[in-house]
């Protein structure tokens, strides 16, 4: 199979599965004499799940760890499901300082007239001035 028959097959683009094996994501396909490359279903089933453990928030080098733990006949789910709630509270933490990112952001624009003066609250909070001299 060749990269676009895996990019179709996959969701991918052709760039992003030769970045992934680049990187060392993924097993490198074996070149055929013209030197192309030339793709298998195992291939195909680690570049699916690259591309939806990316879709749920995993960052490359958590996708290695996947990807290894794919291969692995040894794996245990419990290592799998570890780095799944460990993901899980990252989303969770990440989401607690977007909503006080959020808060913060709200209440600097209620403090803002909006008018045509150039005092502007939001700016002075910002810059740390008390105010526009």
């Amino acid at each position: 199979m060749n990269i676009s028959d895996v990019a179709k097959r996959t969701g991918l683009t052709s760039k992003a599965i030769r970045f992934y094996e680049e990187k060392g994501l993924v097993t490198a396909p074996l070149r055929s004499e013209n030197g192309y490359r030339s793709y298998s279903q195992k291939h195909l089933d680690e570049l699916t799940l690259l591309r939806q453990a990316r879709q749920v928030g995993f960052n490359l080098e958590e996708c290695r760890e996947l990807v290894n733990l794919f291969n692995d006949p040894a794996r245990h789910s419990a290592d799998v499901k570890t780095r799944t709630l460990q993901k899980v509270a990252d989303i969770e933490k990440h989401i607690t300082e977007l909503q006080a990112m959020r808060q913060q952001l709200l209440a600097l624009a209620e403090s803002c007239p909006g008018d045509e003066n150039a005092d502007c609250p939001i700016i002075d909070n910002l810059s740390g001035c008390c105010h526009r001299q």
